[in-house]
């Protein structure tokens, strides 16, 4: 399985994702840089964290402008699997491959912490190694985390099986005071309706080794490659 890991001005996870796929999964992977119009060869395009062009007018805005963000677009409607994590999630919204946008984080904030999520949805290829309703445990590291769809199409979503991660405390409750950011309805991760795009605002790369104290972040990446 070849991976590409999303290069832009502002990217800062860039080299963390990289290096869980080439040394821990022991992957092919290559950096592709914002000035790049297409995107062949892949079988997964990975759109890292950081602030990208300094998160300037919008996070994830003027990334979703770029040739590359082109390019991860129309990797997405060819079937392509695209994950986005943390501002990559951003992108993903304003690219429009994802549904909802994020806003500001509701206690206006900078937030870095543990959190707790819950899977909501294991057949994606992104979280079949997961079991339905498991209670996993990944940092956050965002300002603008908020995610928001307006309450008819988050019932569509609900139907359609896209809402994928939920906040919840240690037990799997979904409750207010385990919601980090103000997120409608707990959430944490929305994949789209083909369920071959997948963003998430916690951090699985920075959650996937034991020697950093985590160990369900490389279940996503296990997931991909099984």
């Amino acid at each position: 399985m070849r991976f590409a890991v999303c290069v832009f001005p502002g990217s800062n996870c860039d080299y963390d994702t990289y290096y869980v796929i080439r040394d821990v999964l022991g992957k092919d992977v290559s950096f592709v840089d914002y000035t790049v119009g297409k995107l062949h060869g892949y079988d997964c395009v990975v759109v890292p964290g950081g602030f990208s062009f300094g998160d300037y007018l919008r996070a994830g805005v003027i990334a979703s402008k770029t040739p590359l963000g082109n390019a991860i677009a129309e990797f997405a409607h060819r079937g392509g699997l695209v994950l986005g994590i943390c501002n990559g999630f951003q992108i993903l919204t304003e690219l429009h491959l994802l549904p909802g946008a994020l806003l500001k984080n509701k206690n206006r904030r900078f937030l870095c912490k543990d959190v707790y999520l819950r899977v909501e949805n294991n057949s994606l290829l992104f979280t079949r190694k997961f079991e339905r309703g498991d209670v996993i445990k990944l940092p956050i590291a965002h300002g603008e985390g908020r995610y928001y769809v307006p309450e008819e199409e988050l019932r569509l979503m609900e139907e359609r099986g896209q809402v994928v991660l939920r906040y919840c405390d240690e037990d799997g409750q979904t409750t207010e005071e385990s919601n980090p950011n103000g997120s409608v309805s707990n959430i944490a991760g929305v994949c789209n309706r083909g369920g071959n795009v997948f963003g998430l605002m916690p951090h699985p790369e920075r959650a996937s080794e034991d020697l950093l104290g985590y160990h369900h972040g490389i279940i996503f990446w296990h997931s991909l490659i099984s």
